[in-house]
């Protein structure tokens, strides 16, 4: 018997990120209910990037076909890597064999165990530009990464180069993922789902994964 497991890869919204804050609208002891005001920066915490946010294209969030954000992934790990290594095609190893048109990446670094730590941001691995070559080549659908981008944030040059190749070849990003070290299969199924917003170049994302475990 086969049955499945969820994992929530997404981190909780708060105020501990930057560019969010909440604020407390209503509640029950003057309004007779509970309800938050939130100020959400679009790139925050676990996010997906629409074209648009590098300009590359002029697609926005909202025209993204729903469609994608649901695909066969593989999860690959990296749990080790080197801080600010770049991530080649040769880190891939074998399992670039597995990986085939339409699917998904998801790359296990480890870097979410420093969120909140300068390091996490200015020593994040990132992708080279031949994997991001490579990927394009694959034709992949969606590539999440740990860090909170998939190149150099401190680096406008290859931060814009390594997005605009990878969005260039219709992939979407994830970024900022987290509990990747807690599923067990290399291949699962990938579900993210960015608010829908008119207009957006980004946006928090819920990202679950469902691993199929043979009981």
């Amino acid at each position: 018997m086969a049955k499945n497991r969820i994992i929530d890869l997404t981190q909780p919204i708060s105020e501990a990120m930057a560019g969010v804050s909440i604020e407390q609208s209503k509640s029950i002891e003057t309004d007779g209910w509970n309800a938050s005001t939130l100020h959400l920066y679009s790139h925050s915490g676990t996010h997906m990037d629409a074209p648009i946010h590098f300009d590359v294209t002029r697609q926005t969030l909202d025209q993204i076909p729903i469609e994608r954000f649901i695909s066969r992934a593989w999860v690959i790990d990296l749990d080790g890597i080197s801080p600010s290594e770049k991530i080649t095609l040769n880190h891939l190893g074998s399992n670039r064999n597995l990986i085939s048109h339409g699917d998904s990446v998801l790359l296990k670094t480890g870097w979410s165990k420093y969120i909140g730590q300068s390091k996490y941001r200015d020593e994040l691995p990132r992708i080279s530009e031949e994997l991001a070559h490579w990927l394009g080549e694959k034709q992949i659908n969606i590539l999440g990464v740990e860090p909170p981008s998939v190149a150099d944030v401190n680096n406008i040059e290859e931060v814009t180069k390594i997005h605009t190749i990878l969005m260039k070849n219709d992939i979407l990003i994830l970024e900022g993922l987290t509990n990747l070290d807690k599923i067990e299969k290399n291949e699962v199924t990938l579900m993210a789902f960015p608010l829908n917003y008119k207009n957006g170049d980004g946006a928090p994302a819920r990202v679950l994964v469902s691993e199929n475990l043979n009981v």
